[in-house]
């Protein structure tokens, strides 16, 4: 049987949340296994919108080393074989005044708020984006799932987003409605695309 050597020419990315794991769950051990072949046919790398911490809990310890590239916060984070190769922070650019200015709107913003339950931590601060949840992040599963249908009935999200578009437009901002929860908010061109 003829031996094929790897092809370092060709890189496969993935994201985290709904491809590689289910939504904020470990990875599963076929997974595992076949991220482990494919690496010896290609570069692989793994791409997710959570902080490092976030991405080796649901990765394990040792996602650095096990992809060729590590791109967390969007790629804000950036590791190539284990070794950490480029930072950016969104609060050195945009400015800790800015920072102030986002995080008052949006505390007094969601205190307005009359939705059926609220359970803390309203805002995510991470290195390149903060991500905002009317909820809160530390709701059950029962309540994430029915804040979405109330979030979808009520635009609760698109609603705050919208009030944030007008409020920040001269930020240069970019506000991205995903999962059932929360959404992101970063300056324009931070996204995933930036890795």
């Amino acid at each position: 049987m003829a031996s094929f050597s790897r092809n370092n020419k060709i890189l496969v990315l993935f994201d985290v949340d709904g491809t590689l794991t289910e939504p904020r769950e470990e990875v599963e051990k076929f997974m595992q296994e076949f991220l482990v072949k494919l690496k010896s046919k290609v570069v692989i790398g793994v791409v997710g919108g959570s902080d490092l911490v976030k991405q080796q809990e649901q990765m394990g310890k040792n996602v650095i080393n096990d992809f060729d590239y590590s791109f967390s916060e969007n790629g804000l984070v950036a590791y190539k074989n284990g070794a950490l190769i480029g930072k950016e922070a969104i609060h050195t650019y945009l400015g800790e005044e800015n920072i102030k200015s986002v995080v008052n709107f949006v505390l007094h913003y969601i205190a307005d708020l009359d939705i059926p339950v609220k359970r803390g931590t309203f805002i995510e601060f991470r290195t390149g984006m903060m991500n905002i949840s009317p909820i809160g992040r530390n709701c059950s599963k029962e309540e994430r799932n029915a804040y979405e249908a109330y979030d979808l009935k009520n635009n609760i999200r698109k609603t705050m987003v919208e009030a944030m578009r007008e409020k920040f437009a001269h930020l240069n901002l970019t506000f991205s409605i995903g999962g059932q929860i929360s959404f992101d908010m970063f300056p324009t061109g931070w996204d995933k695309t930036y890795s």
